[in-house]
């Protein structure tokens, strides 16, 4: 079991340290500058050229460089900062038209972007101009593709589950059986015999958690590849702009936007469903109580999600329900 927890750390840090990060645009008093229309948060390091918000981008560059240059004017900014300051301001210009970007556009940022986020923007809008430069539609498609090649980690730790559920009896037997035993030599007893649980039923309790691990290096790699993509966020998909926040399309006036939030609610309610284990007592009260907090989290924080991410977490999570369903109906035959 310690090698297990020592694993599991292990994964935990590497997602942590891997992932890349989207940089806000902002102005010269550091205050993040968004999309007056869509209320979307400009991003700094687009991989390429915006065309709907390139005037809101060139507007907000100029600023910027002006406030700059008044603040070293008036003494508040030394020479060597305001050259370091203004040195790397975002050329709009520079960057490549969106449907023209490489797989290694803008050269090494760092591990996780310039293996995975880069080329995984790449696949999405290329995946887009094969579909009609529909690429609310490729943002599923590349979903799906992805959760195709992940099958075989998915479906084994679905099996997990299933296996845990159907063990679970015997597990509560022991957990009765040693129910306030707190000896070295209980609790060793009682460690060898829910491990020959997991023997008989053939549980790794890794492999069950290794897939929600996948998902948080997954979700950071679309999050980051969308937003980085002008192209993605300034789309139409089902008369949707990929780019508006629930929050925003209902503030315009566009009250459809709200069933975002209620589709993700619903679809991560049924997805955490599936993959939780049977348990009773205090332990089942105090997993039902996490699962209920994430639920809750996720479907607030819907509500300031694009339209885009939303799209990549429905479907995500669409997929897991069936695959669940299917795994549970093949065990039952």
């Amino acid at each position: 079991m310690k090698k297990n927890k020592k694993f599991l750390v292990i994964i935990f840090i590497a997602v942590f340290l891997l992932t890349g990060c989207t940089k806000q645009l902002k102005d010269a008093n550091g205050k993040v500058i968004t999309d007056k229309t869509t209320k979307v948060t400009l991003v700094e390091n687009v991989l390429c050229r915006p065309n709907e918000l390139r005037q809101t981008y060139v507007d907000a560059i100029e600023k910027k460089q002006q406030d700059y240059k008044k603040m070293y004017e008036d003494g508040d900014l030394s020479k060597k900062d305001y050259e370091k300051k203004t040195k790397n301001i975002l050329d709009i210009d520079k960057l490549p038209v969106c449907t023209e970007i490489s797989v290694v556009e803008g050269g090494y940022e760092s591990f996780w972007t310039s293996v995975f986020v880069k080329p995984l923007a790449w696949v999405i809008v290329n995946i887009g101009k094969l579909l009609g430069n529909s690429y609310g539609l490729s943002i599923i498609v590349v979903t799906l593709l992805i959760k195709l090649i992940l099958f075989p980690i998915t479906y084994k730790s679905l099996k997990q589950s299933e296996s845990i559920k159907e063990a679970q009896p015997k597990l509560q037997k022991i957990e009765k059986k040693y129910a306030g035993k707190t000896d070295q030599q209980s609790m060793m007893m009682k460690s060898n015999e829910m491990m020959a649980i997991y023997k008989e039923y053939k549980i790794n309790p890794i492999s069950g958690c290794l897939m929600g691990f996948l998902q948080i290096p997954l979700f950071f790699a679309f999050y980051e590849a969308l937003y980085r993509l002008p192209i993605l966020f300034e789309s139409k998909f089902l008369g949707l702009h990929m780019g508006m926040t629930p929050l925003a399309g209902a503030g315009a006036g566009s009250w459809y936007y709200l069933i975002l939030p209620i589709l993700v609610g619903v679809v991560t309610y049924f997805s955490f469903k599936m993959n939780k284990n049977s348990m009773s007592g205090d332990q089942a009260k105090q997993m039902n109580m996490m699962f209920n907090i994430m639920i809750v989290m996720i479907f607030i924080t819907s509500f300031s999600m694009s339209t885009a991410i939303i799209f990549y977490w429905v479907t995500n999570s669409l997929f897991t329900i069936i695959q669940g369903l299917l795994i549970k109906n093949k065990r039952s035959k």
